[in-house]
């Protein structure tokens, strides 16, 4: 066979999320209230979110039991395979072993649905009648959608601009589902009317739609809103991710020496990071975790590690994380889901902590690696699982110049069957290259809140 693939049967989904903050040798900073600017306390978060997701928000249990109902839900896709990229390895001439973990066998195409079910979930049984929240390049607001309509929630999305231009078929999608999706920033909340005063022309940012979303759940007491990266809960239930990954190389009598995710907030890369992390923290086999952004929206390698707000608008709390800035708003390159202005706090914290490394890769070598990608192995990624592509090749080619045989283990998190325009973009030339330039990095980081 030139592909193994490995499966785990039904029963071998995970019973519980794996919490890395049990693990941590230092503990993460706390997060402060955007107003006060002191420790935020659990009753500040209620207007936003479902009292259980705030408990797992703080929580430093190493292992949170799923419960059953979203277990049913999850098993409809997983556990998701690990392929091993035999016909990669050939076309790059290398000695290391590559594999993928493909997550885009899921309804909606993506990881996001792990979180999606959940959150849902958990709104749901506090009497929850509708959800507010954001996405950028269309697969958490799928994912979402795609949640809410299994438990019968209204699905309110607010999608960056340039993405609900960019890609109408993930917002076909979503309203498939019955969610209601509008192009942010809008003419619907004070946030966004502003923004849109100041610049008519605004192509949008996640931290603008972001400001919508809360907006709506803050002032509407049936609301809640659902973030699909970046806190603590979120990266939690990704873990199943990791959780597969480890029992699926088990089975093929293989441990990884990389492993390899895209970033924009950090939720795929934590799902996947994660599980190996803790046991390596705990004792167990040493592993290096490689975190790829693009570098028109280098959060990671070129932002700072400062207290900001999630939000334009400044009405999230502040936490500790990787920033360029609130204010930041990246250019419209196709991978919409990475054009975030900050990173995940966990994230930022482990790469403080020095157990992880970033890199950004251009926009041109990711397409070409998801073109390598699919020639080989049959699947077009999202243009925002390219990044983890281009990773893992670069990695493999390390390997063959150094001789070494390493294993190499991605989170393939999504398709790219709804971003063909991207593809066809690339293939005719109208791509480009973008370089934040570092004046501009200079200009968004001026506005960091003073804590």
């Amino acid at each position: 066979m030139n592909t193994l693939k490995y499966l785990l049967s039904d029963d071998a989904l995970p019973t519980h999320w794996y919490n890395l903050q049990a693990d941590l040798p230092e503990a993460m900073p706390e997060v402060l209230h955007p107003g006060t600017k002191k420790p935020i306390t659990p009753a500040d978060l209620a207007p936003l979110f479902a009292e259980e997701l705030i408990k797992q928000e703080v929580s430093t249990e190493r292992w949170i039991e799923i419960p059953d109902a979203v277990r049913q839900i999850l098993l409809q896709w997983r556990c998701t395979p690990l392929y091993r990229a035999r016909r990669l390895e050939k076309a790059l001439d290398t000695p290391a072993k590559i594999y993928y973990k493909w997550e885009g066998v899921s309804p909606s195409g993506s990881h996001k649905p792990n979180t999606a079910v959940p959150q849902a979930y958990y709104n749901k049984l506090e009497g929850i009648r509708k959800i507010a929240t954001e996405t950028g390049a269309g697969q958490w607001g799928s994912s979402m959608g795609m949640a809410c309509s299994m438990f019968d929630l209204e699905c309110l999305v607010y999608m960056v601009k340039v993405s609900y231009n960019q890609k109408p078929y993930r917002r076909a999608l979503m309203e498939a589902y019955g969610a209601t999706c509008i192009a942010s920033p809008s003419d619907t909340t004070e946030s966004g009317r502003k923004i849109l005063q100041d610049d008519p022309d605004c192509t949008g940012s996640l931290g603008i739609a972001i400001s919508e979303a809360v907006e709506v759940a803050a002032q509407n007491e049936d609301t809640r809103y659902c973030l699909g990266s970046v806190l603590n809960h979120v990266l939690l239930h990704q873990t199943v991710i990791g959780i597969e990954a480890q029992k699926q190389l088990e089975m093929a009598g293989d441990y990884p020496d990389v492993i390899v995710g895209c970033t924009g907030g950090g939720s795929n890369y934590g799902g996947i990071c994660f599980p190996f992390l803790g046991e390596k923290l705990r004792g167990g086999r040493d592993v290096r975790l490689l975190a790829v952004e693009p570098s028109a929206c280098p959060t990671l390698t070129k932002g700072h590690l400062a207290y900001d707000y999630g939000d334009v608008a400044k009405l999230t709390p502040l936490v500790m994380m990787h920033t360029l800035g609130s204010g930041f708003v990246p250019a419209g390159f196709h991978s919409g889901g990475l054009r975030y202005h900050g990173m995940a706090p966990m994230v930022s914290h482990v790469l403080k902590l020095g157990l992880s490394d970033a890199r950004a890769i251009n926009q041109l070598e990711c397409f070409a690696s998801g073109i390598q990608f699919a020639k080989a192995e049959g699947i077009i990624p999202a243009p925002e699982a390219t990044h983890a592509v281009a990773g893992a090749i670069q990695e493999a080619l390390r390997c063959k110049e150094e001789g070494k045989s390493e294993t190499i283990l991605f989170n393939l998190c999504g398709h790219g069957h709804f971003d063909m325009q991207a593809y066809i973009d690339y293939h005719e030339g109208k791509l480009r290259d973008y370089e934040y330039p570092e004046e501009a990095i200079a200009m968004a980081l001026s506005g960091l809140p003073s804590v």
